[in-house]
């Protein structure tokens, strides 16, 4: 069941995204915008640039589920980003990100209380441009704590697992880049002593805005 609301909640955010994402596109063609900076030698003449590196903040919301629990944590996270785009003349645009986050996601249950502190991702990026407007796949590694509760004792693990999502960015001005992003997290299992040994590992859903500055 759990699952079946994560695949609802992936489909109706990614919907989201794409609604957005159009009506960017719409804006910047009805504008004819050129945002002529950064740019590569092997790019056409006035058109935007992905390439380089780029660093840059962002935050959301998360909501999730504890694997043999009944807590589902949720919460704000917010946290910075950095990543390097690689393209060459083309619309397609390839990259790889990295992002560190803090995360307020906490439920209690009963006697237990668990809460997800931080995480964060390294991934990769793959998605088609429409000159200052880009739509992306990615997917990769993540990693994070789970910490648990229950009268008076803590217990915490850092797990690694899988994130999965898409977005969408636009450069709004020379350097400058807005983008709102859907993941999947999975921070994997662990044994949790305090819950009678049980496998507990917390999956979530994130919807975030960000911001980047392209060097």
């Amino acid at each position: 069941m759990t699952r079946l609301v994560m695949r609802v909640a992936m489909g109706g955010a990614v919907r989201v995204l794409a609604l957005i994402a159009a009506g960017w596109t719409t804006s910047a063609a009805a504008a004819d915008v050129n945002y002529g900076s950064p740019y590569t030698v092997n790019q056409p003449l006035n058109a935007y640039s992905w390439a380089g590196p780029y660093l840059g903040g962002n935050t959301g919301y998360g909501w999730g589920s504890v694997d043999n629990n009944p807590t589902r944590p949720s919460g704000f996270a917010g946290g910075v980003q950095a990543g390097y785009n690689f393209q060459n003349g083309t619309p397609w645009v390839f990259g790889l990100e990295g992002d560190i986050q803090a995360s307020a996601a906490d439920d209690t249950f009963a006697p237990w209380k668990f809460s997800n502190p931080w995480f964060g991702t390294v991934r990769g990026r793959a998605g088609y441009a429409f000159n200052n407007v880009l739509f992306y796949a990615t997917g990769g590694l993540a990693f994070g704590e789970l910490r648990g509760e229950t009268f008076g004792m803590s217990e915490s693990h850092t797990n690694a697992g899988f994130t999965v999502g898409a977005g969408a960015e636009m450069g709004f001005a020379p350097n400058w880049s807005a983008k709102i992003e859907y993941l999947y997290v999975d921070l994997g299992n662990s044994n949790f002593a305090i819950t009678g040994g049980a496998a507990n590992g917390y999956s979530f859903s994130l919807v975030r805005a960000g911001i980047n500055y392209h060097f």
